[in-house]
């Protein structure tokens, strides 16, 4: 059973920086795709970013180029990086994971994947 555990949330003022990281144990095959997803209160949850085996990733419009996703397969660790940050940005953050490649259109859907951690807040005030 694959378990991801999310780490790195925090408060911080907008235009600022943090770094959320997704540590994965369990059955890990060679394969993996993984995910980061976040939702706001009030609202449902949404894919942010993608990566897959490759490195190739996928970004929602409202983080591209402020937020950036990248895995150390090593230590079987997702990132995800996040400048400029925005209060809209606020949101619990979420791991995900999945052994099936999701098609190109089903990459920040949240059906795309089987495994989800349990979260890491994050706030950014103005």
């Amino acid at each position: 059973q694959v378990q991801l555990v999310e780490s790195g949330g925090g408060s911080v003022l907008a235009g600022g920086s943090l770094r959320l990281s997704c540590a994965a144990s369990g059955l890990i095959a060679r394969n993996v795709y993984m995910a980061w997803f976040r939702q706001a209160p009030g609202k449902e949850r949404e894919g942010v970013a993608s990566i897959d085996d490759n490195g190739a990733t996928t970004y929602a419009d409202s983080v591209t180029g402020r937020f950036t996703a990248s895995q150390d397969n090593a230590k079987n660790t997702l990132y995800l990086q996040m400048d400029s940050l925005k209060p809209e940005d606020t949101g619990m953050y979420y791991c995900a994971a999945d052994f099936s490649r999701p098609l190109s259109y089903a990459r920040l859907k949240e059906y795309a994947y089987d495994y989800y951690g349990q979260g890491t807040q994050v706030t950014v005030s103005s």
